[in-house]
């Protein structure tokens, strides 16, 4: 599990999840734009929740590798979203270039609010 601090507040997720939002965010970065993700955790007695956060080129986010109880956050998909966005991000520079050429998500459930506008 990894504890993602973000503007003065902190979540616990998986860490998959938490290096796959990372690497998302310096991509979004170094295009220039932002995007909003949401993404599972769990507070802290261990329930699982859901966090909504904006990702961009001023964002100032890190992940602290920790050892708590309880199951591994995961969500295999979102990881893969993630990385994908990422990947074309630093392909083709833009957001826009993005939308365009993901269509192996197309019939699938939806993990992030903005998914559909990138």
């Amino acid at each position: 599990m990894d504890r993602v601090h973000y503007a003065g507040d902190s979540v616990l997720t998986g860490s998959d999840i938490a290096r796959a939002l990372l690497d998302y965010a310096q991509a979004l970065a170094e295009a220039g734009t932002a995007a909003t993700v949401d993404i599972p955790v769990v507070d802290a007695d261990g329930a699982p929740q859901r966090w909504e956060v904006l990702i961009g080129p001023a964002s100032q986010i890190t992940s602290l590798a920790t050892d708590v109880p309880g199951p591994e956050v995961r969500d295999d998909l979102l990881v893969a979203r993630l990385r994908e966005k990422a990947r074309l991000l630093r392909a083709r520079g833009s957001a826009a270039a993005v939308a365009v050429e993901d269509e192996d998500f197309v019939d699938t459930p939806q993990s992030w609010s903005d998914y559909d506008t990138l």
